[in-house]
This record gives structure tokens, C-alpha cells and sequence, in this order.
């Protein structure tokens, strides 16, 4: 059988990928026995780049190639600027991590590199190649929030909310279309803009398993 532009892009990035899904931060979070500093390092440095998040789908959703691939990205971005930032700020007034306090602490190189890439493909590159990383970002997430969701504890907000935002019938459809946006450009563009979805592909994964281990580092 055939794979489609996205499971070959996957088996591109080999066991890169298994290792981002099986992360330690996925089962300590689910579980909610994660150390309250991993997670308050995590939040804070996550959210520094959503702002670069948003600008890099509102550029998918410009670059669609129809309205029928646009609407389902202009309400995914209404999760995201609403219920996902909502629990950030709730997360960060529950750990006593006001804006003072955030605004002292420097962006990780890794926060850097994420905010860098994804304006980088949403100024300059293809649609696919914008795709690329956002597929990187949310079906990996999906991939181990549905993986922990049945282990997770449902005593704390801060722990079991992000496991909820990244699985369940809703984000499944959203990685099901940003897969199919990609999977269909697969088809239309030529090696070497294949080529540069794969860079772009390698290179978020291996942003997000540097994103989990920075939380973790001393």
C-alpha cells in the first residue's frame, strides 16, 4: 500500500518521532506527578512562541488553495487564541507566575528556534512547507495526548487540560485536515518542493524533542 506525503515524511523522521511520543514530560504530565518547575518552565517557554504559532496559521489558511480548505483552519485558530491561551493564563496565575516575573525570565534557544522557524516557512516559504511544521506540532501532540489520555489524573486543571486540548474527536479532525492539506500538496508540487517540506518536517521534530528536554535541564 502507498503511503501518503505525511506517513512518508513520519518514517522520514524514524525513531526521532517514537521518541518526542513516548516522552517521559507526556506520562509525568498525564499521570500528574510531573515536578511543578518542569511544568512551569515548560508553560512559560511555550507560550512565548504562540504568537509565532498564530501567524504561521493564519498563513495556511491564506496559502489554502480553496475556502473549503480555509474554514476549518480559521476555527481551529479560534481555539487557539481563545481556550488554549485562556489555560495558559490560568496556569500561570495558578503557579504565581505573573507578567513581572515571566518578562525577567529569557527565551530558552530552543523557544528561539521555534518562533524562528515557524515565521521563517510563514514569510518565505510554501504552503507546504508551512503545513510541514504545523503537522509536526499538532500530530505529534496528538499522537501522545491520545496515547496518556487514559492514564490521566483528573485532580489538577494544569495537568490533565493540555492532555484534553491535544486529543478527542475535535483535534483529531484537526490533524486529520492539516494531514489531508499537506497529503494533497504532496501531490501537486515537485521534489524539490517535497524536499523542502521534509527539511522543514525534520527539523520542527527535532525542535520538539529539544522543547521537552529543555524543561528539564537544569
Amino acid at each position: 500500500m502507498t503511503k501518503t506525503f505525511t506517513e512518508e515524511l513520519r518514517a522520514a523522521a524514524g525513531d526521532q518521532w517514537d521518541r518526542v511520543i513516548n516522552h517521559r514530560f507526556t506520562t509525568e504530565l498525564a499521570r500528574g506527578d510531573i515536578d511543578r518547575n518542569v511544568l512551569k518552565k515548560y508553560l512559560i517557554q511555550d507560550h512565548r512562541f504562540l504568537d509565532a504559532f498564530v501567524v504561521l496559521l493564519a498563513s495556511a489558511i491564506a496559502k489554502a488553495r480553496d475556502l473549503d480548505d480555509r474554514i476549518p483552519g480559521c476555527q481551529f485558530l479560534g481555539l487557539i487564541t481563545g481556550k488554549e491561551n485562556t489555560y495558559f493564563e490560568r496556569c500561570f496565575v495558578e503557579l504565581g507566575c505573573g507578567k513581572e516575573e515571566r518578562a525577567k525570565i529569557p527565551d530558552e534557544d530552543v523557544t528561539k528556534g521555534f518562533a524562528n522557524l515557524m515565521k521563517e516557512v510563514s514569510y518565505k516559504g510554501t504552503l507546504g512547507e508551512i503545513l510541514s511544521v504545523l503537522v509536526v506540532a499538532e500530530w505529534s501532540y496528538q499522537s501522545w495526548g491520545e496515547k496518556v489520555l487514559p492514564i490521566t489524573n483528573r485532580d489538577d486543571f494544569l495537568t490533565y487540560e493540555w492532555v484534553d486540548l491535544h486529543s478527542g474527536d475535535y483535534f483529531r479532525d484537526v490533524v486529520s485536515y492539516l494531514r489531508g492539506l499537506l497529503d494533497k500538496e504532496g501531490t501537486l508540487i515537485d521534489d524539490e518542493g517535497k524536499e523542502k517540506c521534509k527539511a522543514a518536517f525534520l527539523r520542527a521534530i527535532q525542535l520538539e524533542e529539544d522543547f521537552f528536554e529543555m524543561a528539564y535541564a537544569a
